[in-house]
């Protein structure tokens, strides 16, 4: 288990996608999260690019978990070869608040990963960290609700483009 890779997860939400109105390969958003992410792990003397995995949902919702490359990523994770994964933060790896705290709770200590998310400076290896439960749980219900409310309005502007 000594050689696992790091992985990097970026989500854009379909809703966020293209919002400019212009087509683009790859959204800013994803580039910007890949930069962001990079940039940690130089800072912080993590693994080298070879070491290191990209998983990339570009366009998918985060209020489920069926997206391609997370589901890729979590077979990876189930094989060994992952032992940290690291997100731009909590909202890109899922707006589910369930479903995310057991991923967190469960799923990653089983598979001894660590989880990182670098915008809300966790990191499931620091104590630190660990004892802030309580804010975490938060931040995802927080999450989630915003997944629903954006959802609701989405629904509302067509429903006002069609009248």
């Amino acid at each position: 288990m000594g050689n696992r890779k790091t992985a990097i997860y970026i989500r854009l939400s379909d809703e966020d996608n293209n919002v400019d109105g212009i087509v683009k390969p790859e959204s800013n958003s994803v580039a910007a999260q890949r930069i962001l992410i990079r940039d940690y792990m130089q800072r912080n003397n993590f693994s080298t690019p070879a070491d290191t995995l990209e998983y990339v949902d570009d366009g998918f919702s985060g209020t489920n978990f069926q997206r391609p490359a997370f589901r890729r990523m979590m077979d990876d994770a189930k094989h060994g070869e992952i032992g940290c994964i690291i997100v731009k933060d909590f909202s890109r790896f899922g707006r589910d608040h369930l479903e995310t705290g057991n991923y967190l709770e469960r799923i990653f200590p089983l598979l001894g990963i660590r989880f990182i998310s670098v915008n809300d400076g966790y990191d499931s290896f620091d104590k630190d960290c660990a004892e802030k439960k309580l804010a975490v749980i938060l931040k995802n219900l927080v999450n989630e609700y915003i997944a629903k409310d954006t959802s609701v309005k989405v629904a509302s502007s067509y429903v006002t483009k069609q009248e």
